[in-house]
Order: structure tokens, then sequence, then C-alpha cells
């Protein structure tokens, strides 16, 4: 296992404002972390990232020449920087605001103003996507596990496979929605589903029903990936058969407790 500390990690601050500029620096150099860069505006964040490949990117949701989806796009579209996490920093509470950037798979979404322990979180979460950290597993070789991947974002699929990934798996099938799960399910054997709630046409909530009541795998383990609050919706998930809930954006320690319990109680 290689992990990495704080004190490696190199950080891209894209921040307008100079008073929160020096106070996000400064909690970021509290933390341990001081290869720290900046930027004002989406073309000096994009100067930025062409000279040096950070490991993080911290955004503010606004600056005047755009914004963080917009940077947040150019990143994650970008094949050179797949692999560079995104973190947002902002005010914004509105959750129809925020729903867009937890699809795309960004590594935290930090409230202003954030506290200790909510960067020390988001910079965890940050260090356990860069490190390997396999799961050992009593029952499985993790290499051969074969697991399905079901979201409509191709980033958060893209967030899912390289945590999982780091994790040691290696046997990833990846799926843009519920109807093409299915359409997989059909065809292959899988040791674990992890899979979006809100898709279209076929959601979580059918998928989760089909392979309990009509597929060949009802017993297979399923993790459901949702940003989704409402409780009713929640409780009808559990009721139709997910093993494991798990918010956006998670937690890749999370995530690998969850999995670890999920696949040591098939046996």
């Amino acid at each position: 296992m290689s992990h990495l500390s704080p004190s490696e990690l190199s950080i891209l601050l894209v921040e307008p404002s100079d008073t929160q500029r020096k106070i996000i620096i400064s909690r970021l150099q509290q933390e341990g972390v001081h290869a720290i860069s900046t930027a004002a505006s989406l073309a000096e964040a994009r100067e930025s990232l062409l000279r040096h490949k950070p490991d993080l990117v911290a955004s503010a949701m606004h600056y005047a020449d755009g914004d963080a989806l917009e940077l947040l796009d150019w990143v994650k579209g970008n094949r050179e920087y797949q692999d560079v996490q995104f973190m947002l920093v902002s005010s914004e509470w509105r959750q129809e605001q925020l729903e867009i950037f937890r699809q795309s798979g960004v590594v935290a979404i930090l409230p202003k103003p954030f506290s200790k322990d909510h960067l020390g979180k988001a910079l965890n979460a940050t260090i356990d996507l860069l490190s390997h950290d396999e799961l050992d597993l009593s029952h499985y070789d993790v290499q051969d596990l074969r697991v399905l991947v079901v979201d409509d974002s191709r980033m958060a699929r893209n967030h899912i496979r390289r945590t999982i990934s780091n994790l040691g798996m290696r046997q990833i099938v990846e799926a843009a929605d519920g109807a093409e799960a299915i359409a997989l399910m059909q065809e292959q054997m899988f040791d674990l589903v992890i899979t979006d709630y809100n898709m279209p046409s076929v959601d979580g909530l059918a998928l989760t029903q089909f392979i309990r009541n009509q597929s060949q795998q009802s017993h297979i383990p399923i993790l459901m990936v949702s940003s989704e609050a409402n409780e009713a919706h929640l409780s009808n998930v559990a009721q139709a058969g997910v093993n494991a809930l798990c918010d956006k954006p998670f937690e890749p320690q999370w995530v690998k407790k969850i999995l670890y319990t999920l696949l040591e109680d098939q046996h």
C-alpha cells in the first residue's frame, strides 16, 4: 500500500477574492499542505493547469469570467487531467445548484465558512483517491471481482471506477442507465453492483427491483450511491433490497468499509 500525506499534496486554489484566498491558504497550511498555487479567474486556472498538473483543484463557485462548472468540465474533459480531483468551496446552499457537482464526482463540497473537520475530510478523501489501499478479503481475490457500475453521468462513473480501482478491483463494466445494466446482467454474471439512484428511464430503484425479483443474480450485493435526501425514496430503496447506501460525494475510506462488510458478509 502506498499512502500520501497532506504535505505531499499539490493544490490549485481558484478563488477571485483576495481575502478568501488568504483564509483558505492559511487553513490548508494548518493541515500541512504547502504546495499551493492560486488563480483568480477561469483563464488563470487554465493557464496554471497547463503549466503544472496539481493533485486537487479547490474552486469557488463563481469567477468574473466563468464558473466552477466550466472549469470542472474542462478538467474532466481533458484526458491528461482525468486523475486530478476537484473540490467545490462555496456559500451556495440550494440543492439544485449543488446537485450537478455531486453527480459529477467531485471529491467534496465545502461550505463557506468551512470547519477544520470539513477540510480534513476532504483532504483525506483526495489522498485516498490518489493512494492504493487494496481490499483484503477472506473469500475473494479482489482483482477477480466482477463489478457493474451504473450511473448516467460519465464523470461520476469515472470517479467510482477510480475509487474501486484503488481498492484493487480490475474487472469493471460500466452502464449508462438501469436499462443498459439489465441488458448486461442478462448476458454476464457479476459479484457486485454499484448504482446511482437518479437515472432516466430505469432508475436505481427499478434496477434493484429487477435484480431482486427477475434476474438470475438475485442475491448479488447492491451498493447505491445517491445524493437523494428524500427519506421516502430512500425507504423504498431499502425495502427493494439495496444492501447499502452511500452519499454523493462519497469518501473512499467509507466506501472501502461498506464494500468490505458487503463482500465478507456473503459468506
